[in-house]
This record gives structure tokens, sequence and C-alpha cells, in this order.
């Protein structure tokens, strides 16, 4: 069997031109895997550590702390490892080379999240290499899955939050082809209303409000959330897909929650605020109500702030039965979080971000302890982005049935959908995509 034979990595960069860390793993029979780490804009509070090196160089967001300590500490370490062994590989970099931790467990404090997962994925890839099998099926084998299912694109459309200079609050919406009969069929619905909704919106507002924000979503000077939700409904009807395409929202709750008065500010990006859009935890959970009623909605991210795990399970167990509660910042892809959001019926969705919590091993773990809930697994990008197509194989072999990877637009973003594309075409006549069971696809493995 092949071993590492060297680990080297570098600063590269993302989409948004903020350093990043890539890793190269080569091994004794000559095979080569290269991975590299995003980053994101509206980050949980609970994520593991992304380590930066401060000062002036990159506005203080270099990574070259990070890639050190690939190079003089993971690296070295790891030859002669073998590379199909991916559980042993990341508890030895997590527990032994790092382990730093805290209440929610291996938090990657001396190394950096960024640092681990670089490697844990590019050995991953590595480890696919070696068995001479696809990336998505080694994945799979690793899980324990025998089922591969094609994921249901969230297609990020309309930006708002942090990822926009627009006021909206909210910080996605989102369009989710369910009634496609393959993967590829999705693709084209949501590319379809993508282009609909950038002839409404030029329309509407103007050509400068078809600029797109950071995953390749519109953001134009809408004032609240139904304008944006009413946008897309007709950007669906107009494409001929009313009833197979339906809507998601992520509202990414924590960035304009205000601790003081715990309240939740609408209007937390006007630079002159009077605080006359707070409004408490209750009447928010009823806009979210409101929006369900009204719309074709079937998933709400992040309706809360990371820590109001009250609204939370009173909003699962009013509308849970219907539509999907993911928690992201809640549950930062933690095994420990996402076992007390199980225990406390908080959510009913799991995020996945293998940045979030830093490698491939604990990833798989919050997904399977997920699935087991019942829960459904939304694989996702994140804002700052690389050429990268790693996520895409993990949703198939995760059958996570969902991924969220932004617009059909951007090539970090379609390198994803583009990947996508590939491995239906691999699997051929077995290829199944998750359509209308997106929350569940497969039985629990």
């Amino acid at each position: 069997m092949a071993t590492i034979k060297c680990v080297k990595a570098r600063q590269i960069f993302d989409s948004r031109g903020n350093p990043t860390v890539e890793a190269d793993v080569c091994l004794s029979d000559g095979t080569f895997a290269r991975a590299s780490v995003p980053s994101g804009a509206s980050t949980g509070a609970y994520e593991a550590l992304e380590l930066r090196d401060g000062g002036s160089d990159y506005l203080g967001k270099g990574v070259l702390k990070a890639v050190n300590n690939v190079n003089s500490i993971i690296g070295p370490a790891l030859i002669g490892k073998d590379p199909t062994e991916q559980a042993q590989i990341d508890n030895f970099m997590v527990q032994q080379l790092d382990g730093t931790s805290d209440e929610w467990g291996w938090c990657k404090r001396k190394l950096g999240a960024n640092a681990i997962l670089a490697v844990s994925l590019a050995v991953c890839k590595a480890g696919a290499s070696v068995k001479k099998i696809p990336l998505y099926q080694h994945i799979a084998n690793l899980a324990g899955n025998k089922n591969l299912v094609l994921p249901v694109p969230a297609f990020n459309v309309i930006n708002g939050g942090s990822h926009a200079g627009n006021k909206l609050a909210m910080q996605e919406f989102m369009v989710l082809p369910v009634g496609a009969s393959s993967f590829k069929e999705a693709l084209k619905m949501g590319v379809e209303v993508y282009h609909h909704l950038k002839a409404i919106i030029k329309k509407k507002y103007g050509q400068d409000a078809t600029n797109v924000g950071d995953e390749g979503g519109f953001a134009p000077n809408i004032q609240e959330s139904k304008e944006g939700l009413e946008l897309l409904k007709a950007a669906i009807a107009k494409a001929g897909y009313t009833g197979k395409v339906v809507i998601g929202m992520d509202a990414a709750a924590s960035e304009f929650y205000d601790e003081k008065d715990q309240t939740y500010d609408l209007n937390f990006k006007e630079e002159n605020n009077d605080g006359s859009q707070k409004i408490s935890g209750d009447s928010l959970k009823d806009v979210y109500k409101s929006f369900v009623a009204d719309y074709p909605i079937i998933s709400i991210e992040d309706p809360f702030d990371q820590d109001d795990w009250t609204h939370y399970v009173k909003l699962t167990e009013e509308i849970g039965e219907q539509v999907q509660i993911v928690g992201d910042d809640l549950l930062v892809t933690n095994p420990k979080r996402v076992a007390k959001a199980i225990k406390e019926k908080a959510c009913n969705a799991l995020l996945l971000k293998v940045n979030q919590i830093g490698s491939v091993t604990e990833s798989i773990e919050a997904v399977k302890m997920s699935k087991r809930a019942g829960w459904g697994v939304m694989a996702s990008h994140r804002s700052g982005e690389t050429e990268d197509t790693f996520i895409a194989d993990l949703s198939v072999g995760l059958a996570t049935g969902q991924i969220k990877t932004g617009a059909p637009c951007r090539s970090e973003r379609l390198a994803k959908y583009n990947q996508l594309l590939r491995i239906e075409e691999e699997l051929g006549p077995v290829a199944v995509y998750a359509g209308a069971k997106f929350r569940a696809p497969v039985e629990p493995y």
C-alpha cells in the first residue's frame, strides 16, 4: 500500500481575494492530491478556529502561520502513514498534534482548523486515488453508506445580510428544484429561474441591481424579505416551474440579534438606525410562519441567534413537520452541538460545512448522527470559496440529499455544480436524484 511521502502547504486566494490554505499530499507510489479550504463571512461563534496571521499584510487575514503549521508540524508527522486510514489520520492531527479542546470538543486552537482541514481533504482525495475509486465512493465507504444520491441544489439567487450591500436583513433566498427528475434537469431549472429573475430585477430596479454578490446572487435594493420572496415567486412562474421549484431561506439571524435587549433588528444595516425595526424572538417566529403560509418555503436556516435555543425549539415544534429548520451557526457541524440539538428538538436539519469543524472524520460523524435522528442534511459551501469541488463528492458520498453552493454564476460556485453533472453522468443508469425526498433520501447508515 502506498504511504504518505510528503505534505506541502501554501497560501493561495479565495473568491473574495482573501488568503486561504492549500495543501498537497504526495504518496510513495507517485500519487498526488491537492485540496484547499474555504472561509465564511458570517461565521458562527462556535466554529473551530480559523488561524489568521493578524498584522498589516492582507489586512490581518494572512494564513502563513497555518501554512507553516502544515509544513513544519503536520506534514513531517504524517510521513509513512496510510492515506486510506482517514479516521486514524484525522484523529492523530486533531487530538495529538493539536490537542486543544473546549466544552464543545476539539477546537484546533493550536494548529488552526484551516491547516488541519486542508490536509484532511487532501488525504481523503489521495485515499480515493490509492483505492482507484471515485472520491464520492471513497467517502461513502468511509461513512458506511451504501446508497449514492445526487443532491437537490439550493441556489442562492437573492443576497442580503452580510453578503450584500442592500438593506435586507436576511442573508439568502434560495430556489430548490425538488420537482426535477435528475440533477441535470435540476440545474437547468435553476439556471432558467436565475435568468428570468435577472430580467425581472433589471426591469424593476435597473441595470445596476443585477450586479452579483459573493455567492453569485443578486442584491437589488429591496427593503424587506417579502419583496424578495415575491421576486422569486414571479421568476419561478415565468420559467414555468411553479410547484416544481420551491423556496429556501437562510436568515443568518445571529448577524442581526441584539444581545443586550434580546431582540432581532431587521434594520441592522441602516446607518441612522433608530431601533424601530427591533422585534422579539416570538414576533420573528410569527414572521417566518407568515412566510411559510404565503410562499412555497420548505427550508429555513438559522432563523434565530446561535444561542437562542428557546425559539429554535418553538419554531421546530410549530412548523417542523412541513418545513426544514436548518442549524448552521447553531450547530457548526459539531457533533456535541448536534447531540444537544437532537436532545432538545431544537431543529431538524444539519448544515454540513467541513471548515466549521475542521476534519472529514468529524464531518462524517455529525452527518451520521443527524441522519439517525431523522434529520435532513444540506452540504454547504462558504461565501469565500475556492475552485476545489470536494463538497460535491461529499454530498453524493454521504447522500445528504441537498447541497447549497451559490447561484449558477461565478466559477467557484459552478465548479461544484459541474462536478455533480460529471458524477451523475459517471453513475449512469444507477444515478438517483433526491428530488422530493431531499430530507430523507436514504435510510440512516
